[in-house]
């Protein structure tokens, strides 16, 4: 390969004027991070090299290292419920590995024991055994707030059935003759790319091949060091064709990088929401990087919005801010829309980027998140939608639930949740039974005291969404609706799919074979230590602080499938798309365009239908209802879900006249083709 670094002029150009060498290398690297988008520009160029970083930091004490291990034993034996799955499925066992690890440092002293990073790469390994990237050791202060980064990003894209990996993005401020966006990744550190993905793989915690592959494949140049290990190279040598054809190689400094805070955050401002999580921890902070590194322009939006909310008492944008955004997402880290043209049709398209929903200046609640989803699908065009999680790790329950009535006529079920029966999850259940705290686990408690006599390993099912909340607006968009997955879909993002799927909304286009098969709702330590805090401390709380910043989780709630899936386990099993498209040179490095295309020929041949209703009241109180319908031939009209009528529909326009209904305040319209429920329409009355 021809280098892009020749060998005799690297170090006179590496010298400073009084030809010392190391103080001009600080210098290029600010002069290379100065060059970044002024939005986050600052924080950028307080970035390290790798070595420097390490070199910093911090020493836990023999003491310390204990804590850790006896609150991860705690978290593992008495309230991770997939315990049983996972070593069922992987044939690991994490307790005997954590109690010889503990045996180990029994025998130690602090002059003795080993130093610190091995420490923390053990107990990461022991934590992603399990397949589970809800379940994390969280490293302590310094690696806790930081996230290791190369200036580019590689995916992967097909061509005549063969994986190749493309630099689908480079930074601001990042130039170079020959490594430019488009060229291919053909060896990384002299090892074939293929193989350097795989080995990657196994350091992750993704609980079938696909999601390894994904984020093996990620994680080769973003890192955050609170749940990954930090690169064992100082560097990589990145081996690259060009796109004429020349091969050549390109020596990179994996630099450090702290986080800056744009507003968003995992957890939400109460009790209720902390508890309803369910998120892929590392993949949030990897998309926050992405945003940092190569959409910096969100960032400054964001901030603007955050100001804009900060102005209004309630918390929320204006209506008139809302109009004046357009298709512009208030939420511009969680949803993008547009119409996209393809051979078969112009249609909808929203991305979910995330369900976690941001808490700065104060908390989205998932109804709001809803909300904004709704107010861009209706600027949409309405013969079909492209919904598009792909990348997106999950976040709150609620708000993925809640979401899916907005695309379906059809009532939601949620999906129910478990708990696995142990003493200490049933003293958690008994404090937090009535909600007082704002938190009810009465649902789950009485199952769990009755497994004492039956030895069931898990308690009843019960759903976290209530059905009330998953069905409190309705359908709002009646097009047809088709569902982007990958491996990289998580936890609430999973339970969304599985539910869209089990719902038979639409069919499911997968860019990988499976989705990433997180089924659980995840807790963290602080949340069981303040749990058996409320409503008044324990007297022998088993949970603890944790040293130096450091933090664990681990899966709490099982979720199960319904519909015709009814009673399976999300977990590992994840869900399987309906149709499976192989990336594209093109989809990588023009948006997506052969993706989109393949789900406009998948709407197009599904069924349109439309219900528009224009409510207008007469003096005496009665209302008028004009019709615009498609593909419907019969409707059930009901005021506050009391019937009123029912009609054959025999054209595509038609008016109703319906009575005064005192004190009424919903008109809903409910539309069939034949005996089949196609559409429902709500409007205020």
């Amino acid at each position: 390969m021809k280098s892009t670094k020749p060998k005799k002029n690297t170090r006179k150009v590496s010298r400073t004027k009084t030809g010392k060498r190391g103080r001009i290398k600080k210098k290029v690297f600010a002069a290379f991070l100065s060059k970044s988008h002024p939005a986050v520009r600052t924080h950028l160029r307080a970035s390290t090299e790798l070595s420097t970083f390490l070199s910093s930091s911090g020493v836990l004490t023999l003491a310390k290292r204990q804590r850790l291990i006896d609150q991860a034993l705690v978290l593992l034996e008495q309230n991770y419920v997939h315990l049983p799955l996972k070593r069922a499925m992987h044939a690991v066992d994490p307790i005997q590995r954590l109690k010889l690890l503990q045996h180990r440092l029994n025998q130690m002293t602090n002059s003795t024991m080993p130093v610190e990073a091995q420490f923390h790469r053990e107990m990461t390994d022991i934590f992603a055994s399990v397949r589970d990237l809800h379940t994390n050791y969280m490293l302590p202060e310094p690696f806790n707030k930081v996230t290791a980064f190369l200036p580019f990003l590689v995916e992967e894209y097909f061509a005549q059935g063969t994986r190749r990996y493309v630099v689908s993005h480079v930074m601001d401020g990042f130039s170079h003759p020959h490594f430019k966006k488009g060229v291919d990744i053909i060896h990384w550190n002299g090892v074939p790319i293929d193989r350097a993905v795989e080995i990657n793989a196994d350091l992750h915690a993704g609980s079938n091949p696909a999601a390894r592959h994904a984020r093996g494949l990620e994680r080769l140049t973003i890192r955050p060091l609170t749940i990954s290990p930090h690169p064992d190279a100082e560097w990589v040598i990145a081996g690259f064709r060009t796109q004429n054809g020349d091969l050549r190689e390109h020596k990179f400094e994996w630099l450090v990088f702290q986080e800056p805070d744009t507003g968003s955050g995992d957890a939400g401002g109460s009790l209720a929401l902390d508890a309803t999580i369910g998120s892929d921890l590392e993949i949030e902070l990897v998309n926050r990087m992405k945003k940092v590194l190569f959409v910096p322009a969100v960032v400054a939006t964001e901030r603007k919005l955050f100001r804009s909310r900060t102005r209004t008492k309630s918390g929320r944008l204006s209506a008139r801010t809302l109009r004046a955004l357009a298709l512009s997402s208030s939420l511009p880290s969680l949803l993008a829309a547009k119409s996209v043209d393809t051979p078969n049709g112009t249609f909808g398209y929203i991305r979910i980027f995330s369900f976690n929903l941001p808490r700065q200046p104060v908390q989205v609640t998932p109804d709001e998140f809803v909300d904004e989803f709704v107010r861009l699908a209706n600027q949409l065009p309405q013969d079909g939608l492209i919904v598009d999680v792909r990348g997106n790790g999950g976040g709150h329950i609620h708000a993925s639930e809640q979401l899916l009535q907005v695309l379906t006529p059809h009532r939601i079920t949620p999906e129910p949740t478990q708990f696995i029966n142990t003493s200490l999850n049933i003293e958690l259940c008994e404090r937090h039974k009535t909600g007082a705290s704002g938190i009810n686990l009465g649902p789950w408690l009485a199952s769990m005291k009755e497994a004492i006599k039956t030895s069931a390993t898990y308690s009843r099912a019960v759903p976290i969404t209530t059905e009330q909340q998953a069905n409190n607006v309705g359908q709002q968009y009646i097009g047809p609706v088709v569902l982007i997955t990958d491996a990289k879909c998580y936890s609430a993002t999973d339970i969304f799919a599985a539910g869209f799927q089990d719902h038979e909304i639409g069919p499911v286009l997968g860019t990988d074979n499976n989705t990433g098969a997180g089924g659980a709702n995840v807790w963290e330590h602080n949340l069981f230590k303040l749990l058996m805090e409320l409503p008044a401390p324990s007297a022998d709380n088993p949970y603890v602080n944790l040293p130096n910043g450091a933090n664990m989780r681990v899966s709490i709630r099982r979720t199960l499938r319904v519909g015709n899936n009814a009673g399976t386990p999300v977990e590992d099993l994840g869900v399987v798309p309906d149709h499976r498209h192989f990336m594209t040179q093109a989809d990588v490095l023009q948006g997506n365009v052969d993706l989109i295309n393949r789900a406009g020929e998948i709407l197009n041949q599904m069924p349109r239908y439309r219900l528009d209703a224009a409510v207008t009241i007469g003096a005496s109180g009665d209302l008028t209802v004009a019709l615009t319908t498609k593909g419907i031939n019969r409707l059930d009209v009901y005021i506050d879900t009391r019937p009123q009528l029912s009609r054959t529909i025999s054209s595509t326009s038609s008016q109703l006249t319906l009575p005064s209904i005192p004190g009424a305040t919903e008109l809903q319209l409910v539309g069939y083709k034949g005996d089949e429920l196609v559409a429902i329409r709500r409007a205020v009355v």
